[in-house]
């Protein structure tokens, strides 16, 4: 999966544009979608883990690895503010 997908520096997510469509669209997999977000979260608030976000934005497929600080209903909330839209994940671990 890896291959498809350019690595980024979190710090540039905030200049990227995303559409507003969802990058899945099986109900399965946006579930555990949510599931992956909770346990990302967990991971950043008690053990400040870095994980993998696999997303997309309205240029191409991308990779970052950082901390979760917060959720919100839309968005992944990263260090310094920095938000991905939750539609546009891919996967996270």
């Amino acid at each position: 999966m890896t291959e498809e997908f350019t690595i980024i520096e979190k710090e540039d997510i905030a200049s990227l544009k995303f559409p507003t469509t969802d990058v899945l669209d099986d109900d399965n997999e946006v579930k555990t979608r949510i599931s992956e977000i909770n346990r990302a979260l967990s991971l950043g608030n008690l053990e400040h883990s870095k994980i993998k976000i696999f997303f997309e934005d309205n240029e191409s497929k991308k990779i970052v690895n950082t901390t979760v600080w917060a959720v919100t209903d839309k968005n992944v909330v990263l260090k310094q503010g920095v938000m991905i839209p939750i539609h546009r994940i891919y996967k996270l671990f």
